[in-house]
């Protein structure tokens, strides 16, 4: 049967999941790669002015929460019912966008990004289950595809218009998520239907407990858990794509190279998607990972077909180091653009590789089990990478830290960071009090402190995860293989 004659044996309910998916990914990664940016931005752009420690606390602990609550979130849903939860999930997503766009106070925000990740993790489940569960043997293969597809138009859509309506308000970031948000009400009401059919026979405590039984289940393995342990290496590396890299793109990177460009072939289009400054903004320039991936998934997909999983992970992760380097080695926006292309590279050959390793290395009888449990390093990884472009990243490369200490080395006398004197005032007058303007300031920080060589780190954590698969499957997986050879000889 052709490919037209398999799409037509999705039964509607395959197709509002989609939609569904399409819309939240897109209300969500327009608000989360702008996010980091907007809690560290200057106060007279509208933005919140925190630290990048306070950023990276809010965004570790909550992000952490999104990967890790699913498995009793997901049991939850299984018991009251798919359609209660997806409107739950949408509330708090609303309501939460709502308060993160009106809160100013550490602890506020703080407490709105929790809600608002609690609510995604009602939403993260259902989906995929609701994928799964309407795809047969011989459509599973295209409708996974197509789920996935639909993850990343809209995690490309959404952070692609985010960039653009950031320059004229921050509100406008957290309407558009609020609204596409809104939209998903109406597909739930109308075209959603739910086929959980509730267990009277098992409590919400029981299928709860159940839920740590599985994973202590998986714990018990040590080789499964050794290979969860090196596969955090990956994910916090991954994760800086949201975490550090739109802070760094707008604090030291000069975009304007990227909007000279376009603007000789397509002036229209650097017009609507540059901004007024003539720049292209750090959160438009993170969406082209999203891009990249709707572009080259199935031609990388391809290629590594052929690999054996372990080894297509170990050649991605090395490939996507490469490009995660050279998106924090150079001010360059072009060398930039080009590292997201070789991340995104990276990315496409090793994450999907995972997912089907885990599901090959487990055993027949527990495979739901196992991969229930590949949130695990995620979230643990969304922790690190928190605690990394917080205070780790702040001390190596945050423009207004690095100012501050050459500040305190000249002795220039300058009021303190407040409501009232925001960090781009405090950049100015320090500029002025040097005898520089702010892009020669700008420059003799990059120049003298290197904020550029945050690149080892984090391209040497993604380093070291490949370096430990290599040893963990010649060393353990290798053991394994010769085991199974020894039981077909006899």
């Amino acid at each position: 049967m052709g490919f037209v004659g398999t799409l037509k044996k999705f039964p509607k309910v395959f197709w509002a999941s989609n939609i569904l998916e399409l819309f939240e990914r897109w209300a969500w990664y327009g608000f989360y790669m702008a996010f980091a940016l907007y809690m560290v931005g200057s106060k007279d752009t509208g933005a919140l002015g925190f630290s990048n420690a306070e950023k990276g606390i809010i965004m570790g602990t909550g992000s952490m929460l999104l990967y890790f609550l699913p498995i009793f979130t997901g049991a939850i849903a299984d018991k009251v019912g798919y359609k209660k939860i997806l409107i739950l999930s949408f509330t708090m997503y609303v309501t939460g966008y709502y308060m993160i766009g009106t809160f100013d106070t550490y602890a506020m925000v703080f407490f709105a990004f929790i809600w608002t990740c609690v609510g995604g993790a009602f939403f993260k489940p259902i989906i995929s289950a609701m994928i799964a569960r309407s795809t047969t043997e011989e459509t599973s293969s295209i409708g996974f595809g197509i789920f996935y597809m639909m993850i990343n138009v809209g995690g490309f859509v959404g952070p692609f218009i985010a960039g653009i309506l950031l320059d004229k308000s921050w509100d406008f970031v957290f309407y558009m998520s609020m609204i596409t948000i809104g939209i998903n009400y109406l597909i739930t009401f109308f075209f959603f239907n739910d086929p959980v059919e509730k267990d009277s026979s098992a409590t919400l405590k029981n299928t709860i407990i159940g839920a740590l039984k599985n994973i202590k289940t998986t714990v018990t393995d040590g080789k499964y858990v050794l290979f969860l342990l090196i596969m955090v290496l990956f994910w916090t590396a991954f994760n800086q794509l949201y975490y550090s890299f739109p802070v760094f793109a707008d604090q030291w990177a000069d975009t304007a190279i990227i909007y000279d460009q376009i603007h000789k072939i397509w002036p229209w289009l650097a017009e609507s998607i540059g901004t007024s400054e003539g720049t292209i903004s750090a959160v438009t320039l993170s969406s082209m990972d999203a891009f990249f991936i709707i572009v080259f998934q199935l031609m990388v997909s391809t290629l590594v077909m052929r690999y054996r999983p372990l080894n297509a992970m170990m050649g991605g992760i090395i490939v996507l180091a490469i490009g995660v380097g050279l998106m924090f080695a150079t001010q360059n926006g072009l060398y930039l653009l080009l590292g997201i292309l070789i991340f995104g590279l990276g990315e496409m050959a090793s994450s999907p590789k995972f997912t089907e390793y885990i599901g090959r290395i487990a055993p027949d009888d527990k495979k739901a089990v196992y991969m229930g449990s590949s949130f695990l390093p995620i979230a643990v990884a969304h922790s690190l990478a928190g605690w990394l472009s917080g205070p780790i990243y702040e001390g190596m490369s945050d423009k207004i830290f690095l100012l501050k200490k050459e500040v305190a080395e000249r002795g220039l006398q300058l009021p303190e960071i407040s409501d009232s004197f925001s960090k781009n005032e405090y950049f100015s007058k320090a500029a002025e009090l040097m005898g520089m303007n702010n892009g020669e300031l700008t420059q003799f920080l990059w120049d003298k402190y290197q904020p550029s060589s945050i690149w080892m780190l984090f391209a040497g954590i993604a380093a070291s995860a490949t370096v430990l698969l290599y040893l963990y499957d010649k060393l353990l997986m290798t053991e394994k293989k010769k085991s199974r050879e020894e039981i077909i000889v006899h």
